[in-house]
């Protein structure tokens, strides 16, 4: 059988391919495409959607795709059940679910970055949760018998920084690089605790230092506003929904996203969009 997404896998994307591969269908051909061209083709293809809004197989209030995989094909490994709660805290951002989760995350954008190709990427992420169910069926009461001899050091000034950035002073390269991330990523939920990681900067730095670049705003204040202009910009140049715009722009549900967008813009989506509509 054949089963389709959006393109530009991380988490969920590529989990679900392996999930399906090694307990639904293990002849299964896998399809990406952009994200508004998933129905359309699923038809064309006769190929089954899943992770984006409003098919069978998609998030479901807190869980992921993966859990509705494994709710709808009655899955009952214990392994796999162990897996679920990593796949849905790294897909989520909601690490507490699982310690794993963060790494999980962390190896997933890594592969992602490297592996432009997403076909070449289910490949190799294909090896990584191999990897993972292995761990869950297998090893999971093993411990490493070496201790770590030095630590992570979150330290901005030995990379980056030699003196305080001030007035006329060059942009620091963290501030440029998490612009970047910012960009790439703002469809997902951002946390500024796992970014400074990626950083290597220490998060309170992070937090205290974010807004001398960021047009006086707060992480979340800033975070915030791109999504809303992300979300205006899909209104003037594209025909999806809102809930799919909402989808799109990082927001958790429909109605946290008419919040924030009348919050910002003074008046909510289906409005706004009609004014526009009518120019």
């Amino acid at each position: 059988m054949k089963w389709i997404t959006r393109e530009r896998p991380k988490i969920d994307r590529i989990a679900c391919p392996w999930l399906i591969k090694r307990f639904i269908d293990s002849n299964a051909e896998f399809i990406y495409v952009p994200f508004d061209q998933v129905v359309r083709k699923s038809i064309e293809l006769d190929a089954i959607p899943f992770d984006v809004p409003d098919v069978e197989f998609t998030h479901q209030g807190a869980n992921c795709t993966f859990d509705a995989l494994i709710k709808a094909y009655k899955i009952k490994d214990p392994a796999i059940l162990t897996m679920a709660g990593i796949v849905r805290g790294a897909d989520t951002d909601h690490h507490e679910i699982a310690f794993q989760s963060s790494g999980l995350w962390a190896i997933s954008s890594g592969l992602a970055y490297n592996f432009t190709n997403d076909h070449e990427l289910l490949e190799k992420g294909m090896l990584i949760y191999d990897a993972l169910y292995s761990w869950a069926k297998y090893l999971q009461k093993e411990k490493h018998t070496q201790q770590p001899f030095e630590s992570l050091l979150l330290n901005v000034f030995n990379k980056f920084l030699k003196t305080k950035p001030g007035s006329g002073k060059k942009i620091p390269a963290w501030a440029k690089e998490l612009k970047g991330i910012i960009q790439d990523q703002i469809d997902t939920n951002l946390s500024l605790k796992e970014i400074s990681k990626g950083l290597e900067i220490n998060p309170s730095y992070l937090s205290r230092e974010f807004s001398k670049y960021f047009e006086d705003l707060s992480f979340g204040e800033y975070i915030r506003k791109q999504r809303i202009e992300k979300a205006k910009e899909l209104m003037r140049t594209a025909s999806y929904s809102l809930t799919a715009i909402a989808y799109l722009t990082g927001f958790s549900d429909q109605s946290h996203f008419t919040r924030i967008f009348k919050k910002h813009t003074g008046e909510n989506p289906s409005a706004y969009r009609k004014k526009l509509k009518e120019k």
